[in-house]
């Protein structure tokens, strides 16, 4: 008897993806105070208000008359109390620029599970063709996106974010085929690299999609994916303007979360935009897919946002703010005459580096020194005692494959330092320049500041 017939879908999803299959393997027998993952995107468990959430829970489950059906069944679009809670917060917070005046004609929805539910809708409600994107992307989105059907413009990004004269120039070149763009989408502070978009490049890609809207006769959304926006530590950052400010056509919608403000548990995306079809269709995905999100952690979050946010967010931004300087410190001191560029430390928890002459991608001596799989048991240890190992994300799986940044992917690599102790992370670093020396021999360049 045959296998059981897939769609498209399920056939290109029945092999994991190259990330999901990486990790899993470094996961399946990972040691805790020995190995050190440097590429899961988990938050710092210090950053988790597990006091506060346990408080917060009690109130909802003792105070039936304002968080109502708080252990049942909710509504798709999301409970009251969050979707009034997440206006409160973007006004109050200043985020963005918000205004009441601003929201005031948009309509906030709750997806069914995290941000990233919200973003799966998007690709399901629209029809297949083509997104449009940063390069390097957010690899695990994107890579969903092709499973699903759709064709990735990428566009690189400098230091400002995406590259909108590029774009200009990648649109204009598809011809008539610019007919079957669907969307843009771009994390407005990247996920790989932390580049945060600057407000000049919010405006000219909401004018990009406005010009291309008015050409095709139809609206192309611009998805800005806020994930990281809460977490912008750097002083010295740019306050960032929401697009929503300057949507004069209704085309933008913002997603949120509050899984790196909050926790991830709780399993909170958000989505704002000019209401109609769209939206109504997003809500209608949230129904199918489980009639909504628990609402004990929509009510949870509701409360925390009210009562709690403000603080939080100071102290989390001070908490990434110390291990950006440090994890930065230690990059310098152990890989820095290795490394040609570099990106982050200024908002969310990653740093994105760009050697000078290391390769980085699973086949490389640099990676295999880091997980100790070279054969040479005077560096992996013996079988059963293997030295400690380290996993990034590389490059080569944050790029477009076909596109102009496949080449120098293969020196790239993503670190985070939202998981793992400072000290930890130190350690990691240490090794990727032992690792990185093992790779060049006696070519390798002494340490010193990065680029």
């Amino acid at each position: 008897m045959g296998e059981i017939e897939l769609s498209d879908y399920g056939r290109a999803s029945s092999v994991p993806s190259p990330v999901n299959r990486m990790m899993g393997d470094f996961a399946s027998d990972f040691r805790d105070g020995v190995d050190i993952n440097l590429g899961v995107g988990y938050v710092n468990e210090d950053t988790i208000p597990g006091e506060a959430i346990l408080r917060a829970m009690d109130a909802v489950i003792h105070q039936p008359e304002r968080h109502r059906l708080s252990l049942n069944y909710g509504g798709p679009a999301g409970s009251a109390n969050l979707v009034g809670a997440v206006r409160r917060f973007l006004i109050d917070s200043g985020v963005g620029g918000l205004t009441e005046q601003a929201l005031s004609d948009r309509r906030i929805i709750i997806g069914p599970n995290g941000a990233s539910s919200l973003l799966e809708s998007i690709a399901y409600v629209l029809p297949r063709g083509i997104a449009v994107t940063t390069d390097p992307m957010y690899y695990i989105y994107t890579d969903f996106l092709r499973r699903r059907g759709f064709e990735l413009l990428t566009v690189p990004e400098d230091g400002e974010g995406i590259r909108t004269d590029v774009l200009a120039g990648k649109l204009a070149a598809l011809g008539g085929r610019a007919e079957q763009v669907r969307f843009f989408y771009v994390v407005t502070v990247n996920n790989p690299t932390c580049v945060i978009l600057s407000n000049r490049r919010r405006r000219e890609l909401v004018a990009a999609a406005s010009g291309l809207s008015q050409r095709l006769g139809r609206s192309v959304p611009v998805v800005f994916d806020r994930a990281y926006e809460d977490l912008v530590h750097d002083p010295e950052a740019e306050r960032m303007e929401s697009g929503l400010c300057f949507d004069a056509d209704g085309l933008v919608y913002e997603i949120g979360t509050l899984s790196k403000v909050l926790a991830p548990a709780l399993r909170i995306g958000y989505m704002i935009g000019r209401d109609g079809p769209f939206l109504a269709a997003c809500v209608q995905r949230t129904s199918d897919a489980g009639f909504s999100a628990p609402m004990i952690t929509q009510e949870i979050a509701a409360r925390l946002l009210d009562g709690h946010v403000a603080a939080q967010l100071r102290r989390v931004r001070a908490g990434y703010r110390r291990k950006a300087l440090a994890v930065r410190a230690a990059i310098d001191e152990h890989l820095g005459g290795q490394i040609e560029a570099l990106s982050g430390g200024r908002a969310g928890f990653y740093f994105y580096l760009t050697f000078r002459a290391v390769e980085t991608h699973e086949r490389s001596p640099f990676f295999r020194w880091l997980v100790r799989t070279t054969g040479d048991e005077s560096v992996d240890g013996a079988p059963a005692a293997r030295k400690p190992r380290v996993i990034y994300i590389p490059g080569e799986f944050c790029v477009n494959p076909h596109g102009e940044l496949a080449g120098a992917a293969r020196r790239q690599l993503r670190l985070s330092y939202g998981f793992e102790d400072t000290e930890a992370i130190g350690r990691a670093v240490a090794l990727m320049g032992e690792a990185a020396r093992y790779a060049l021999g006696p070519t390798a360049p002494a340490p010193g500041p990065a680029a």
